[in-house]
């Protein structure tokens, strides 16, 4: 396996690379990665800290004694007055998932349209979509949240499920994917047999765009999962708190003098709370390779 793998590398050489080049980019690249796994290794080992060690001792190395297993059964109880870590957990999961499952299937249905179907104002309406982007989410809070209060979706996990289903991004990513991915010749072959457009698109297009609707998968649960600003606005009810707001409650108790011993539990918290998106993002990541790559290309 080994020798098979090394045969796939291409020498460095052949990017027309020097060998000091080859150096210095492996050392920035070093050095960038120890920058972004630095506070994921500062959670690993001052979760294994009581709230003495968190601040006595160095934060990127072990002491004891070793309480990890103390601060995570922590958290299966209403140790900040807030709420409970678990119900979190399970509240994250249920918005995530859903809403994430929903916009990869109304990003691929959107993507397709606008891909492989040509109407008047077709890219006008496209790029009024993307415009959205423009939009900071600070400005529509108040408007949000009356709208919200008017249908009665505030308290309602449906009030952060549906707007996770929409994903602009998710759209973009789809439609330059089956542009660049199916073929317009397929598709019009289909039609000729006699082929349904839903069933072209469940028959072909699906199969053809996995990896991109995997990428936005992907990258819709990790939005859900770190969205703070609107369930802080819809929710007042801490059993429907995702992980986001219910660490930050953790961590105001922290703040004060008669709770300030949940330092070690809030920062395990974290830990578990990102635990779950490395071990997705390892499971699909040469799916979100392959996408991304597929997804930056113009057709």
């Amino acid at each position: 396996m080994s020798r098979q793998r090394s045969a796939e590398l291409v020498p460095a050489h052949l990017y027309g690379l020097r060998r000091g080049t080859t150096v210095v980019l492996t050392v920035i690249s070093s050095l960038f990665a120890l920058f972004i796994l630095g506070p994921l290794i500062w959670l690993v080992i001052n979760a294994t800290k009581d709230q003495a060690d968190v601040y006595d001792s160095f934060g990127f190395w072990f002491s004891g004694p070793f309480r990890l297993f103390q601060n995570v059964a922590a958290l299966g109880q209403d140790v900040s007055g807030a709420g409970i870590f678990v119900q979190w957990l399970g509240n994250t999961l249920l918005y995530a998932g859903v809403g994430a499952v929903g916009a990869t299937i109304l990003s691929a249905l959107a993507g397709y349209g606008f891909a492989r179907f040509s109407f008047r104002g077709s890219n006008a309406l496209f790029f009024g979509v993307m415009a959205t982007l423009l939009v900071p989410i600070t400005s529509l809070a108040l408007p949000l949240f009356l709208v919200y209060a008017k249908v009665g979706l505030v308290n309602s996990i449906w009030g952060m499920i549906l707007p996770s289903t929409v994903s602009v991004i998710g759209i973009l990513l789809m439609r330059t994917f089956i542009e660049s991915s199916v073929p317009k010749e397929l598709i019009e072959a289909a039609r000729i047999d006699g082929a349904s457009e839903f069933g072209i698109f469940l028959r072909i297009a699906v199969p053809l765009t996995v990896p991109g609707l995997l990428t936005v998968l992907l990258i819709t649960v990790v939005a859900v999962w770190n969205n703070y600003f609107l369930p802080l606005i819809i929710f007042s009810q801490n059993n429907l708190y995702p992980l986001t707001v219910g660490l930050a409650s953790i961590s105001a108790s922290a703040e004060t003098g008669t709770k300030a011993d949940l330092v070690p539990i809030l920062i395990s918290g974290g830990l578990i709370t990102v635990l779950p998106l490395i071990v997705l993002f390892l499971v699909l990541e040469r799916y979100f390779r392959a996408g991304a790559l597929q997804g930056s290309l113009t057709g």
